[in-house]
């Protein structure tokens, strides 16, 4: 019976190591757990700076781009009326020209 009771006893001191072992490891793995767990929420909270970030930068941009249409729209409304005025400015030179010319050629009809 002595030579069971050891072998129970070697089987239990066995045991008693491989339940403390399992006990390291679920400790190990809870340590893991805790620290992905803090990377984690270190990431996500600079995930949401990150998109507070991304939100910002999107609203200015588009004020910027609604401004560069309004002021690309201006710029064309303002060269088409330079246009205008450059034609205008053509044709009244180009009158000019012909009223100084007919009279040019009236008074010099009057003077012979």
């Amino acid at each position: 019976m002595t030579q069971q009771g050891a072998v129970l006893q070697g089987y239990n001191n066995e045991l008693v190591k491989y339940v403390e072992d399992l006990c390291m490891q679920k400790e190990e793995l809870n340590k893991q757990i805790q620290q992905a767990e803090e990377e984690k929420n270190k990431l996500q909270h600079e995930i949401q700076i990150l998109n507070e970030q991304l939100e910002s930068v999107s609203e200015n941009l588009a004020q910027k781009v609604a401004s560069r249409n309004e002021l690309d729209k201006i710029l064309a409304e303002t060269e088409a009326a330079y246009m205008k005025i450059l034609d205008s400015s053509r044709t009244l030179l180009n009158v000019l020209k012909k009223e100084v010319g007919s009279l040019k050629h009236t008074t010099e009809l009057k003077t012979n």
